[in-house]
């Protein structure tokens, strides 16, 4: 199944830009639509305003409704450069409400967004990419801040631990393997290779799906999981990462981090993961 129906969610003014103009380039290869969404939830002014005056308050809350209307603005003109602007529609912020973005998201084939914003005047607006991916079901794609290639990756590395999680990638990103006849990379770590399990194993049933496949298999030396993947992917050329998220609790990957955590932070090309 190809991704026809995409969701991007808003990121921060820093990151919406990589990530919508990636969305579009999917739209174009897919033949499909995208829609906008901004997360919606109490404003900073709401969070962190109770002091202040009514004419403050009032100014503020029109600096954050023109930065609103300026993204929407910028969606449709990148739309429309790409000359698709009869695929894409932005939801109007007053008809979400409060429904978060991963519910938004269950009625979508895939979710694009980037690294969320942390600046105080943002992050209530700004999705976050691991509780999309927590939360929705969906597979997420999350666009590195200033990435800009000309087209879709041909390459790509499945971070493979043979883990649920893991699974789940793999197979959401099988709408694109087949549609797009990329080459994968599966990189599995440790200290050996294991046996594959009966029936050949996940580079098998690529192959089988007429996918280009080979494995490669790493030990991580004075590097950490994450680093090695994301070194892993620049070595070989792949433009695309794709991985599971999350075998731990969030919580535990928050407190004290994890591979998930760490490439979402460094990753220089998109990554792909799912829950």
């Amino acid at each position: 199944m190809a991704f026809r129906n995409i969701l991007l969610a808003y990121s921060g003014e820093a990151a919406f830009l990589s990530s919508l103009r990636h969305a579009l380039k999917i739209v174009r290869q897919h033949d499909g639509w995208l829609t906008g969404v901004f997360r919606n939830g109490p404003s900073y002014i709401d969070r962190y305003g109770a002091g202040l005056s009514g004419e403050l308050r009032a100014k503020l809350e029109t600096v954050e409704s023109e930065d609103m209307q300026a993204a929407i603005a910028l969606f449709h003109e990148e739309a429309a450069l790409a000359g698709l602007s009869d695929r894409v529609a932005f939801l109007d912020p007053g008809e979400v409400g409060a429904l978060p973005p991963s519910e938004i998201a269950r009625s979508y084939d895939l979710v694009v967004t980037g690294a969320q914003s942390h600046l105080p005047n943002e992050e209530h607006r700004a999705a976050s990419p691991d509780m999309l991916a927590l939360r929705s079901g969906r597979p997420v794609l999350i666009v590195p801040d200033g990435y800009n290639a000309p087209g879709l990756a041909d390459h790509a590395l499945v971070a493979w631990d043979g883990k649920r999680s893991a699974a789940r990638a793999l197979n959401d990103a099988m709408a694109i393997f087949e549609t797009d006849r990329r080459r994968v990379t599966v990189l599995t770590v440790g200290a050996a290779p294991g046996s594959p399990p009966p029936g050949g194993g996940i580079v098998t049933h690529l192959q089988r799906h007429d996918v280009e496949a080979l494995h490669l298999h790493k030990r991580p030396k004075h590097q950490s999981i994450a680093q090695l993947i994301e070194a892993t992917a620049e070595e070989i050329g792949a433009k695309l990462i794709v991985m599971g998220a999350y075998e731990h609790s969030k919580f535990s990957q928050d407190m004290f981090g994890g591979v998930t955590h760490e490439v979402l932070r460094n990753a220089r090309v998109p990554v792909l993961m799912s829950h």
